[in-house]
């Protein structure tokens, strides 16, 4: 009877598994299948007999927990490749005639051309249509940099509803679960969750631990819980549509004009999820910094470019002479040519930078921003030319008479918020190398440190020539070639109005003043436009400031590094700006194929471990149907033994 019994549950076992095997073999090329295993335990008086045991998914939790974090590597890299490949190609191939510095070499060219050849017409207006030209392509670059950003911004809020979508379907597995006792019914369910958190792990970066009751809690690598058991998070975007140049990301909601991810939790409690740091990976992560990070500051790049274009042609550069601790420095307009109007001095927007030692030894730059506003704005660092000055705004609604004593409250400030910023005193002096118009009005100042170990070190100050973009027979060499085309406005880069540097890359444009009057680009005095005397000075003055006059890029652009003002002329911060994305693309790329190759072999040791093995599983089917075989003839001989005994 023992024998009897022993066969009977070796049958059902081996059933089991057979079963199992046929379901591991019908599923072999199911996406998300695990490979099932069925082993079977002792069972009956002294564990004669045997039992089906329970069903598992057989696979390697170390290899699962690196395919994700693979996953959300490759995710990430694939989309910031993708972007900055783009990006890449908005500036042309470096050197070619319609690549951005090949637009700028050809409007550079026309005016060394002009200057050789100043009576012809022809050339004026070559100088007009080449710098119409680089100004479009500027243009369209910029206007193709936000492009990028609103596309992302839309893409954003569709991988968000995907992503809260995997959320909830997680939870509603892990509630199935703890509501299930069969084995093969858990083991789909299992399989569905794991399926679930691998798609999961291509929006963002995750990590998951296993209840006690067999659910499983997800949160970010950054410790947000996004599943509790049954319960789960619903993310949320608010999209803004399209995006400016103006468009900025801030853990302020009044001030933030993109959209966020928000984590709302049951409880009605929100995580902002749009923070630096709160997602690290996946393709969340990267759109996030594409469109916050790196999209801005090729917008920076190109707004830093227009603004060179447009300042090296109207701005005279101005050095303090330093004689026993004192820089003395020329803050008026130029002395302008006999018959031209008197210079204006500083307009707002125009700077006045004082590189200091501070009482700790340190040496920063103090960058104070002209205005003639009321109340004075307040100087983003990175808005200057320094992203790690202290800055400050001071007032010349009142005149030159005035600077000293504006420029002193300001530093005063800048003092009492800053404690290694040694005392910074300011009066109206004079200089030989200034005008006496000039030393009269009070627009030369002197700048001393009240403490001799922490002395000024320098100064230096932009000073737009001309007084508007309609002032072009100055006198000057300085011209308004280049203006903002909002309103035909002379670029100064003031704060007053909001920032005119940002977005300036999209609003410049060649003044119409100009193109009305192509004469005043060789005019030969302020009152002489005459064709026949006609000078290429102007011309030439003008080329040089853009192919051999340095002039100082804010860090912020990220050219020639992040910590410090790089100096470039026009031209070479042309070609850096291509050379510094074409570098930024190709690591991109390489950096992803890197990861879809960790990808792939993460894959692979999974699948090693949870995929199927079609020639393992015939090899096992074999072998169960070689124990159903038997335990079937020891069901065949009970069966004799019995009808013999019956038979007695």
């Amino acid at each position: 009877m023992n024998a009897l019994s022993n066969a009977t549950a070796g049958l059902a076992a081996t059933q089991a598994a057979i079963n199992v095997v046929s379901q591991n073999v019908a599923n072999a090329g199911t996406v998300g299948y695990v490979k099932r295993t069925l082993a079977p335990v002792a069972g009956g008086t002294n564990n004669l007999g045997v039992a089906a045991g329970t069903i598992t998914r057989s696979f390697d939790a170390a290899a699962l927990n690196q395919l994700r974090l693979e996953t959300s590597g490759a995710a990430y890299t694939g989309t910031k490749a993708q972007i900055v490949a783009q990006l890449d190609k908005l500036y042309g191939t470096p050197g070619s005639a319609t690549a951005l510095d090949g637009t700028l070499n050809s409007f550079t060219q026309s005016l060394q051309e002009l200057s050789a050849n100043p009576t012809s017409a022809a050339a004026r207006t070559t100088v007009l249509s080449r710098a119409s030209a680089l100004a479009g392509q500027i243009n369209g670059a910029a206007a193709s940099v936000q492009n990028l950003r609103t596309g992302i911004e839309a893409q954003l809020g569709t991988d968000t509803r995907s992503a809260s979508s995997l959320l909830s379907r997680i939870a509603a597995i892990n509630g199935q679960m703890q509501n299930t006792t069969d084995d093969a019914t858990l083991a789909g369910f299992q399989d569905q969750r794991d399926q679930a958190i691998n798609d999961l792990a291509g929006y963002m970066d995750i990590q998951t631990v296993t209840q006690g009751d067999g659910t499983v809690s997800v949160m970010t690598r950054s410790g947000v819980t996004l599943v509790d058991r049954g319960s789960a998070v619903a993310l949320s975007f608010d999209g803004r549509g399209t995006l400016t140049a103006q468009s900025a990301y801030s853990t302020d909601p009044n001030a933030r004009t993109v959209g966020t991810i928000t984590a709302t939790t049951i409880s009605g409690a929100t995580i902002d999820l749009g923070t630096v740091g709160a997602l690290r990976s996946g393709s969340l992560a990267a759109q996030l910094e594409l469109r916050d990070a790196i999209l801005p500051q090729a917008q920076r790049q190109l707004d830093d470019l227009a603004a060179g274009l447009a300042s090296s042609l109207t701005d005279a550069p101005r050095s303090a002479t330093v004689a026993g601790g004192t820089a003395t420095i020329d803050l008026s307009g130029a002395a302008p040519a006999a018959g031209a109007t008197p210079g204006a001095g500083l307009q707002p927007g125009n700077t006045l930078t004082i590189p200091v030692t501070g009482l700790d030894g340190v040496a920063r730059n103090v960058i104070l921003v002209a205005s003639a506003r009321t109340p004075l704005p307040t100087v983003p660092a990175g808005q200057t030319a320094d992203a790690s000055a202290l800055t400050a705004s001071f007032s010349i609604a009142g005149g030159p008479a005035s600077y000293a004593a504006a420029i002193k409250a300001a530093l005063d400030g800048l003092t009492a918020a800053n404690p290694n910023l040694p005392t910074l005193n300011v009066t109206a002096s004079t200089s030989p190398g200034a005008s006496a118009a000039a030393n009269a009005s009070g627009a030369v100042v002197a700048i001393t440190s009240a403490d001799a170990t922490a002395p000024v070190l320098g100064a230096t100050a932009t000073v737009t020539q001309p007084v508007s973009s309609g002032n072009l027979a100055t006198g000057y060499p300085q011209i308004a070639l280049f203006v903002d085309g909002l309103n035909n406005g002379l670029y100064t880069g003031s704060l007053d109005t909001g920032s005119q540097l940002t977005g300036f890359a999209q609003r410049i444009a060649v003044n119409t003043k100009i193109a009305a009057n192509t004469a005043v680009l060789t005019a030969s005095s302020a009152t002489d436009t005459a064709a026949a005397t006609a000078s290429g000075a102007r011309a030439q003055t003008l080329f040089t400031a853009l192919t051999g006059t340095p002039r100082t890029f804010s860090s912020s652009s990220g050219i020639g590094g992040v910590t410090a003002p790089h100096s470039a002329t026009v031209v070479g911060f042309a070609q850096e700006i291509i050379a510094t994305q074409g570098a930024a693309a190709a690591t991109a790329s390489s950096l992803d194929d890197t990861q879809q190759v960790a990808l792939s072999t993460a894959q692979g040791r999974y699948a090693s471990s949870a995929g199927v093995n079609i020639d393992a599983e015939m090899s096992n089917l074999i072998a169960l149907q070689t124990a159903y075989g038997a335990n079937a003839r020891v069901l065949t001989a009970a069966r004799d033994m019995l009808n013999q005994l019956l038979q007695i």
